[in-house]
């Protein structure tokens, strides 16, 4: 799957502050998922238990950020694990959508997953890329 050339769907930001199109899952099936807040097709187990998701829903709310209980138990354990795990900052990601807006963090997105040798996405989980699988370690 190539990196979107046109503007990137902003509904692959999840409440959490996932970018959903750097998802390991997006990045290798044929059936891609359709980001969080979309149908469960196509979605790891994890994603259609999670319980981020169900809160947000819940609530009526579109990111977790806008919560007044933000950064609640739940996005300080996802963010711990995204720390030690793949290096990367859920909540930095939504704090800069805070100051910024989606779409430029997209772009921001783009330019920091974007295979440099075909123009892939990188996906976050594993840092290979989608169509090269090239690894960016």
């Amino acid at each position: 799957m190539k990196m979107p050339t046109e503007k990137i769907d902003t509904a692959m930001f999840a409440p959490c502050g996932m970018n959903c199109l750097l998802c390991y899952k997006h990045c290798y099936h044929k059936k891609p998922c359709a980001g969080c807040l979309n149908s469960d097709m196509g979605k790891p187990e994890h994603c259609r238990k999670c319980k981020i998701k169900d809160c947000i829903k819940g609530k009526g709310l579109a990111y977790c950020f806008e919560c007044p209980d933000y950064p609640c138990k739940l996005i300080k354990n996802l963010e711990k694990s995204y720390n030690k795990r793949y290096q990367a900052s859920l909540m930095e990601n939504s704090e800069f959508v805070r100051q910024h807006g989606l779409e430029r963090f997209m772009e921001q997105q783009k330019g920091k997953y974007t295979c440099p040798k075909c123009g892939g996405i990188i996906s976050i989980h594993d840092r290979e890329c989608s169509e090269c699988q090239e690894s960016m370690k």
